[in-house]
């Protein structure tokens, strides 16, 4: 129990050392939507950032509203500019943004008055990929990364009428940046997920973590979490369909603790989510979340949910909406994608290449679906710069706050094919490590690299050195479709070093929907047909496998598949089309998962 404590601590302390400690379940709190239409400034020059001699002026160019005179100088007007949806990427809404990689500023006006005593938080579910925050002329801060949240304490600078949020928006890519400037997805830029006004008490329930030992079931176990330091605060948390009440104080850090036994719980299960209306209390703060309670152990190379063994039968899904060619954003979109996956017969998805909205996690503890969930450190970032390093790191910690009491998440991935190099090694081993720190209920891996002697070129081997640091071993391969044809699978021999539970995290071809020919006809559903016929053939044949996710559930928009009339900037991989049409391939691995 002693060194139960220590580690607890450990975990909450890692996350009160980071610059902005996260505010979790959001939606379930006081909140006022900024959503809707903002008047924007398209700025290609970042003319409202630099002045002419490129030097820094932030939001000089566009600081003062309204003129002070008729015979002063203004060159724009946010209120006579146009509009785009928030939350939304611009390059789905307007055609001539479609490649569009630069700066826009965006204006939304609000009123708010706020009761003397409470704090209000202005937050960002996601804004790709850099964003400078001002309100009322005032900057708040930057943020970097495209896909986690992030918030400013607005307390002091809101005023009851006519506050106005500007936000700079620049989704350039950057070679120190995560991801770095060469990935296969489209680079869609805005503020592409929620934005809220957030009202608390001066202090309130900041972030909790509540889950069971997965080496005792019987124990609940976690923290709360408060947005000081303030000890002796009183703190409750009610379950009641299970007659659960647990008090307790804040320690110096602000922070209560606990591990309560419990007899009577139902565990969330894949397919069967049983899931807990949990109720937290401090001071005149009621917080609502759903929450499922299940264990993760592995053994070998097996997986086991709630102590029994699982395959994970999975697809791998982008944050995106083919038939409406945009972002994915909000529960219907969830739904929609995450019930594709149910059809195919999934109980397991792997969210690429990126953390997902905040919806689809929330609808896989719904549905029971599996997830894995990644950060972007992708192909052939700078794993030798400490910026870059440090960025990355945020991204996860940002993640696993946003995430850590969804049951659905059962592996944080830190990063996707990245090329073996020892800074390459050294940094992913850092951010596994990390994840451990953050998260030690749940498992850490990675898309790692296969090596092939070009002795035996049919032997292909798991053997990257980033598996000592991960729980689950992990690679993408495509035999028969980047590499030769889909008989070769037959010659194939798989092996690893590692006695750890190993997934295929991609594997597929490209096929346009409608596009027929013979098996061996590149593009047409019938060569992605008998690719995946193959395929299954050389799973079978692999006997420590333990799950597979084909890359993937739909086409997807990239700027890299050019080919005219097959690919049109669209990664045709997809197993349905983007119109939403079910190739043949989709019933094969129906059929296989109908199997296992």
């Amino acid at each position: 129990m002693k060194n139960y404590a220590i580690l607890l601590n450990f975990m909450v302390w890692t996350y009160l050392a980071n610059a902005q400690p996260i505010i979790n379940n959001v939606f379930n709190r006081n909140i006022a939507s900024l959503n809707g239409k903002w008047h924007i400034i398209i700025d290609p020059y970042d003319n409202g950032y630099y002045d002419y001699r490129m030097q820094e002026n932030p939001w000089g160019f566009f600081r003062n509203q309204k003129p002070a005179n008729k015979s002063e100088r203004i060159e724009y007007d946010f209120d006579k500019s146009e509009t785009l949806n928030v939350p939304g990427d611009w390059n789905s809404q307007k055609p001539e943004l479609l490649f569009y990689e630069g700066s826009i500023w965006y204006k939304r006006s609000f009123d708010y008055s706020l009761p003397k005593g409470k704090k209000l938080f202005l937050w960002f579910g996601a804004v790709n990929y850099q964003a400078d925050v001002y309100l009322n002329g005032k900057k708040l801060g930057s943020h970097e990364g495209g896909f986690t949240p992030f918030y400013f304490e607005i307390t002091n600078f809101v005023q009851d009428k006519d506050n106005f949020v500007v936000v700079r928006v620049n989704n350039q890519r950057k070679a120190d940046g995560v991801p770095t400037i060469n990935t296969d997805w489209w680079n869609y830029g805005g503020i592409t997920r929620d934005v809220l006004l957030i009202e608390e008490d001066s202090i309130f329930i900041q972030n909790y973590h509540l889950y069971l030992n997965n080496q005792n079931p019987q124990q609940l176990r976690g923290w709360v979490q408060l947005n000081n330091n303030k000890s002796e605060e009183k703190v409750r948390i009610e379950i009641p369909e299970l007659k659960l009440i647990i008090e307790g104080k804040t320690d110096e850090k602000g922070v209560f603790t606990f591990d309560r036994k419990i007899n009577n719980l139902v565990r969330w299960e894949p397919l069967k989510p049983k899931l807990y209306t949990v109720y937290l209390y401090h001071g005149r703060q009621i917080m609502k979340d759903n929450m499922g309670f299940r264990t993760i152990t592995t053994q070998g190379n097996k997986l086991f949910i709630n102590e029994k063994p699982i395959f994970l039968k999975g697809i791998c899904i982008h944050e995106e909406m083919p038939m409406r060619k945009s972002r994915a954003n909000g529960y219907d979109d969830a739904k929609t994608l995450l019930g594709w996956a149910q059809e195919l017969g999934c109980n397991f998805v792997r969210l690429a290449h990126y953390p997902h909205n905040e919806y689809m996690v929330r609808m896989a503890d719904s549905l029971g679906l599996l997830v894995w969930s990644e950060i972007p450190v992708y192909w052939t970032i700078q794993f030798d710069n400490p910026k870059t390093y440090q960025l990355a790191e945020k991204m996860l910690t940002e993640n696993i706050g946003r995430d850590q009491n969804r049951a659905s998440i059962i592996i944080w991935s830190v990063g996707n094919e990245t090329p073996v190099h020892e800074a390459r090694i050294q940094f992913m081993k850092n951010l596994a490590l990390k994840a451990k720190q953050l998260d030690p209920t749940r498992l850490v891996s990675a898309a790692m690299e296969v090596h092939v002697e070009p002795s035996n070129p049919f032997i292909y081997h798991v053997d990257d050195p980033l598996g000592e640091y991960l729980d689950v071993i992990a690679c993408n391969e495509y035999v028969g479709w980047y590499d030769g044809l889909p008989d070769k699978t037959e010659k194939i021999t798989w092996q690893t070093k590692y006695n750890k539970p190993f997934v295929f995290s991609e594997l597929g071809a490209c096929a346009l929907f409608g596009h027929h020919g013979d098996s061996l006809t590149r593009w047409t559903e019938e060569y992605q047909e008998y690719f995946f016929n193959q395929q299954i053939k050389m799973l079978n044949k692999v006997s420590f496998l333990t799950g597979v996710s084909p890359w993937i559930l739909a086409d997807f928009r990239s700027p890299r598949r050019q080919l005219p009339g097959i690919q049109d900037f669209w990664n045709r991989k997809g197993l349905i089309s983007d119109q939403g049409q079910r190739k043949k391939a989709f019933y094969v691995i129906q059929k296989y998962y109908k199997t296992r």
